[in-house]
Order: C-alpha cells, then structure tokens, then sequence
C-alpha cells in the first residue's frame, strides 16, 4: 500500500511539473469598434498537448486549426504545435468579455484573454452662450463627447493657455458614456479673434478637437498725431491734428473740444483733422479728440502752448512737474535769505538821533542844545552815527 501512495504521488509530481513546464499564455486585447482583434494562445514545450480557443460563453472557436463555430468573423491565422492565432474582424460591443485559451493536458491549463472593445466619440458639438461679446464681459462655451466608450476627457486650450473647465458624465446604455464640459472666461480685447479649442482625449482617437474664434468688441483706442508742424509751435503758424480711433466696432462718432474753454472761432474740424491756421497765446489750452462706439468712450489730449515766433527750440508740452520744483526752490532761498537777514538785525540794536537831537547829551539847557545841533561841532569826532 505505501508502494502504491509513492508510485501515485511521483506521478502526480511528474504531470504537474510537465504541465508547468508548458507555460500556456495569452494577453489582453483593446480594439477600436468595428476594427480587427488577434488572439494568441501561445504554449512553450508542447508535448503535442491540443490547443483549443473558446468565447465567454466557453463556446469552442477552434479545435486545433478546425473551427466548429459557425461565425465567419474568426479566421485562423496561424496554428502550429506552439500557438493558435486566430482574427476577429469588425468587432462590436456584444464581443466583449474573457476568451479562454485551453490546452489538453492532465489536469487541462487554462490562460485568459479579455477583449475591451474601445467605442471614439462622435464629432465633438461646439456651441456658445453668445456670438458676440464685449470687453470684460463673462461668456461660456460647451463642449460634448457623445457616446463614447469609456468615458472621453476634455481638455480647453485658449490660443497656447491652457484652461480648465467643468465637466459631467452622462452613462448611456452598455457602459457608453456623453461627456459635456462647460468652460467660462471673462473676455478682454485682446482674445479678440484667438481660438478657444475643444480637445478630446480617448484611448480610440488622438488629436480629435474642435474650436471656435473669439469675437470681443472693445472700446476705441485713441490717439492724436501732429500733422504740422513738426516742431515748435509758434505764433503765426498753422496747427494741423489727426484723430487716430480704432475700436469694435469701429467708431461711428468723433467729436474735438477744447477743455475748460470755448474753441476758437476760426478752427476748423473736418472728420477727425482739427486744423487751427494764424496761432496766437490766447490758443493756449488742452485740446481734446474724444471718441465712442457701441462699447463705451475714449479720449486724447493735446497741450498747446504757442511760442514766440523766434523762438528757437523748446519742448511742446509744459513740464508742470520742473517748474513747481523750480519755484519750490525760490521760495525755500527767499525763506532762508529772511532767516539770515532777521537774525543779523536781532544782533544789531542801536538808539538813533534826529539830526536836531545832535548834542544834546553835552548842553546844560535847551537853548544850548539848538546851537550845538545847528553848527556845534564840538564832539564830532567823538560822535558818530550809522544806519543800516
């Protein structure tokens, strides 16, 4: 009896190592729906053991290189002592699930391969909240992945700047999925005519997007340019002044005006040139170009100050910054100059005489005292008078 559990438990050591030793294999397969899928059952050291491939439904495919199932879809590609490989052509949702591969042996190995079928969304839908948008303004555009299996990512692209947006899952039937992406900015005039892209990511597609141009309107930028002269303005001469306005829409009105004071009587405006002919000071002022569209209002200024006529050169518009520091600087001097002149006089005191009370200090009476003012000389050179 111990004879016969010996005998029994080599053999069975014997036929597990000869089953391990066979290393059946497969691998996984992803396949795009409606494409062809390779299945492989591969084996290492057959000992002329028979392969076999069966479905989920562990219904047999093929029995060596013969097929007993009636589904034309498979076809063998190859069969050898080491490897069944057999093609599944236009593979649909229902071909899903974990094919077996099976060889003969005792006990029978098993390896299993899972099909995944990969279902591209549909051309990805567009659409935004309004056509148009002004400056500054919200706006909200949405993108969406129909049907698609698994579930599509959306990603957003603003020119080169990534963005981010917010996305819900819809699960349709048999694990189909609708992915929508809703993405806000707040537009400015410079996203005027910049894509915003709709980039779908799926293990079944690469660089499948969409995109749409943004159209910003902005209110117009304006500028004023000097046509004549090109350098000083003096008196006498002519001043000629472009309006340069640029907006969306485009400006439909442009208006001059002369700030804090009325226009002169003689200048002329045609369109957005404002032309001012025999310059005198009494034009002296800021000159403005205002502008405006369905947006808002912008404006320029000009600074006009009129030189004399053999003026030689100097800048067009008053420095007002240089010449507050200028008379900062006087005022400062002037008060050090009374500082100085207040403690000088503090130090200098002195009693000071009429030209009658001169010697008086020496006369016994008031009559002497006349005399010696009117011609006395006495003490002259004793007395003497200053005055500051």
């Amino acid at each position: 009896i111990k004879c016969q559990i010996l005998l029994c438990f080599v053999l069975l050591c014997f036929l597990w190592v000869t089953a391990q030793g066979q290393n059946l294999v497969t691998n996984n397969v992803s396949v795009v729906e409606g494409e062809t899928a390779i299945i492989s059952c591969r084996v290492k050291n057959n000992d002329d053991s028979v392969i076999q491939l069966l479905n989920p439904n562990r219904q047999t495919i093929y029995f060596r290189d013969v097929r007993p199932l009636k589904d034309s879809r498979f076809q063998l590609v190859n069969f050898s002592d080491n490897e069944l490989l057999v093609s599944l052509s236009n593979v649909s949702l229902s071909d899903e699930g974990r094919y077996v591969c099976q060889l003969y042996t005792d006990p029978p190995q098993e390896a299993y391969a899972d099909i995944t079928v990969l279902v591209p969304p549909g051309n990805p839908i567009l659409e935004s909240r309004e056509e148009i948008v002004s400056e500054g303004n919200e706006t909200e555009i949405t993108c969406t992945a129909m049907g698609s299996k698994p579930a599509s990512t959306i990603k957003w692209m603003k020119g080169d700047q990534p963005l981010q947006g917010e996305a819900t899952v819809e699960e349709l039937y048999d694990r189909m999925f609708t992915v929508t992406s809703r993405l806000r900015l707040t537009v400015s005039k410079e996203d005027d005519g910049v894509a915003v892209i709709c980039i779908i990511d799926h293990p079944a597609v690469k660089d499948f997007q969409a995109q749409k141009y943004l159209e910003v309107q902005y209110k117009p930028e304006v500028q004023i340019v000097v046509e004549f002269p090109e350098g000083l303005t003096r008196e006498g001469e002519n001043l000629e002044l472009t309006c340069k306005a640029k907006g969306k829409p485009q400006p439909h009105q442009i208006n001059w005006l002369k700030v804090d004071d009325d226009f002169p009587s003689h200048a002329v405006i045609t369109g957005s040139d404002l032309f001012i002919e025999n310059l005198n000071k009494s034009y002296n002022g800021t000159y403005r170009c205002v502008a405006s569209n369905l947006v808002g209002e912008a404006y320029d200024d000009y600074i006009l100050y009129v030189y004399d006529s053999r003026a030689d050169g100097a800048p067009q518009k008053i420095d007002h910054a240089v010449i507050g520091g200028i008379v900062a600087v006087v005022v400062f001097a002037m008060l050090c100059l009374l500082i100085v002149l207040g403690r000088y006089f503090a130090r200098h005191k002195g009693t000071y005489f009429t030209h009658e009370a001169k010697g008086a200090d020496d006369a016994a009476d008031a009559d002497t005292a006349i005399i010696n003012a009117e011609g006395g000389h006495n003490n002259s050179d004793d007395k003497k008078e200053y005055y500051i």
